[in-house]
């Protein structure tokens, strides 16, 4: 998805990797803005309000980490995707990210067409999302993808935007046991390599937000909703 009007927020302490980034993906039609720490980049985040952010990990004055959990607090953020790129590979780090609302993890050095090639499928998985807005009442949770909103016994309750697609699909289907495999597709996408710790750490971050009773575990296979 190419749009001249599709902004995007680059934050990174490295100017030429700033200038490098920015130049190939303003090179699409893409608007690009500019932060070099994760403080900055909450301030450029909420006055700016991008389509996507592409943010370092480590950075001086707040770590990408940081800045990514505080975003994720923002309602009017919460359909922002956002993507860590950085030189750390390590799983550890990655699992981390994205227990930190992060919805995918770009490791540097990366070719730019690569890059764009990445951005443009981030972009189009979230276009067809939006494209497939509904409101679902599943076991006295309204889910609402439009806006991105949980209601559950008349208390809003705010999900970083994978914890809420998590929730989503497995409400589309209730009593269906998703296998690990069409979660990880689904959600994260084929381009993106994650591992299955990363799906349990988001059940359990619903079960702490949504209640335990909702979520049952089928060992071996996957997850799947009880209402």
């Amino acid at each position: 998805m190419k749009k001249r009007n599709t902004k995007i927020l680059l934050v990174d302490d490295e100017p030429d990797i700033l200038e490098i980034v920015g130049y190939n993906l303003s090179q699409e039609g893409y608007q690009i803005i500019t932060a070099s720490n994760g403080k900055e980049a909450i301030i450029k985040a909420k006055s700016e309000i991008p389509d996507l952010i592409i943010m370092d990990v480590m950075m001086p004055v707040m770590d990408g980490m940081e800045a990514c959990e505080n975003i994720r607090k923002i309602p009017e953020l919460n359909h922002v995707i956002v993507t860590f790129l950085t030189a750390r590979s390590e799983d550890y780090s990655q699992v981390a990210g994205f227990d930190a609302g992060a919805d995918d993890y770009i490791t540097k050095p990366i070719k730019p067409k690569l890059l764009v090639s990445k951005v443009k499928a981030l972009l189009r998985r979230s276009k067809e999302q939006e494209e497939n807005d509904k409101t679902l009442n599943v076991g006295g949770i309204l889910i609402n993808r439009e806006e991105y909103k949980i209601i559950k016994d008349n208390i809003e309750i705010v999900l970083p935007r994978k914890e809420f697609e998590l929730l989503y699909l497995l409400a589309s289907k209730p009593g269906k046991v998703f296998k690990r495999e069409e979660i990880l597709d689904t959600i994260w996408g084929n381009d993106v390599i994650v591992g299955g710790r990363t799906i349990d750490v988001h059940i359990r971050k619903l079960r702490e937000k949504i209640g335990d009773d909702y979520f049952k575990t089928i060992k071996g296979v996957g997850y799947k909703l009880e209402v």
